[in-house]
Order: structure tokens, then C-alpha cells, then sequence
């Protein structure tokens, strides 16, 4: 298995992974160490915090070692006229009446909440490779799926401002 990303998330990912490495983790071992010199493990709260946020740094080590590891590295290859990653996407959603904004974005980038949405998404793969002016069946499952209707795309290109999701 693995994860189609861009260069720059990638890029992304190893900074977050050596400062996780290389000065979080020592910081998080200390810490460790500290609240242990305090006495009974059993009631030290102190302890406890500080395994936890170790463990969860080290959890997330293994999980970007993996993505990296694992990863394809794409590009948009999109013609001018085509939606396609990066890319902002006007759309008409017809049962609603109603229009919506998305941002095409690689997996690791993705937030609905502020209209990014991933290329794998229900939605993102329907839009992927589409022109203005078509017509897309989005199926979300078996029992559900709308059509939406391309009114507008803007090319955009993969910025390093949108960060990677934390977990």
C-alpha cells in the first residue's frame, strides 16, 4: 500500500519527523525521567502525562517514517482546461440548489471544513480530469450520491502554506 503525495509534502512530513527526532523526543525522555525521580508510579500523575506524550510523539515517528517510506510521489499533470490538484473548483450541487467551493488536495492535506477536500474523496475523484460545464454523479455509498455540475475552476499551484494533517 501507498500514499500518493506531492514533493512538498514529503518535505513537510521530514521536517515534522526531525523535529520530533531530534528535539521533542530527548525533551519528552527528560521529562520522563523527571516526574519518575518523584516517587510511587502507581499515584504519580506526573509520570503518567509525560509516558503518555512520549508515547504519542513516538507514535507519531513511526506513523511519518511509514508515510515516507511508503509514498508515490505525483504531480498535477492536468491540462489548463481540466480540474486538477490544487486546483479550486466551483460546483453547483443540484438537489441543493445551491453552489460550493472545494480545493483539490493530496490525502495528507486535506480539511472539509475549510473547503479542502482530497483527491481520493467521493467528490475529488469525481472532479479529477473534469472541464467546465460537466455534470458529475458523486457516489458517497451505495444508497447515496448527488450530482454536481462544474461552473468554475482556478488553477493553483501546491503552496507550502497548507500544512499536513496532525493526526
Amino acid at each position: 500500500m501507498h500514499d500518493e503525495l506531492t514533493k512538498v509534502d514529503i518535505e513537510k512530513m521530514q521536517q515534522e519527523l526531525d523535529y520530533r527526532r531530534l528535539e521533542l523526543r530527548p525533551k519528552l525522555i527528560e521529562e520522563v525521567q523527571i516526574a519518575r525521580s518523584f516517587g510511587d508510579l502507581s499515584e504519580n500523575f506526573e509520570y503518567k502525562a509525560a509516558k503518555r506524550e512520549k508515547n504519542r510523539n513516538d507514535s507519531r515517528i513511526r506513523y511519518l517514517e511509514r508515510m515516507i517510506k511508503t509514498a508515490v510521489v505525483i504531480e498535477d499533470n492536468s491540462a489548463e482546461d481540466e480540474v486538477g490538484l490544487f486546483d479550486t473548483v466551483t460546483v453547483f450541487l443540484t438537489d441543493e440548489q445551491e453552489e460550493e467551493v472545494f480545493r483539490i488536495v493530496t490525502t495528507l492535506r486535506q480539511n472539509p471544513l475549510k473547503g479542502l477536500i482530497s483527491k481520493e474523496s467521493p467528490i475529488g475523484s469525481c472532479l479529477m480530469g473534469r472541464k467546465v460545464g460537466e455534470t458529475v454523479h458523486v457516489k458517497v455509498n451505495e444508497n447515496f450520491g448527488y450530482d454536481a455540475k462544474i461552473i468554475k475552476i482556478e488553477k493553483g499551484t501546491d503552496d507550502e502554506d497548507l500544512p499536513i494533517m496532525k493526526y
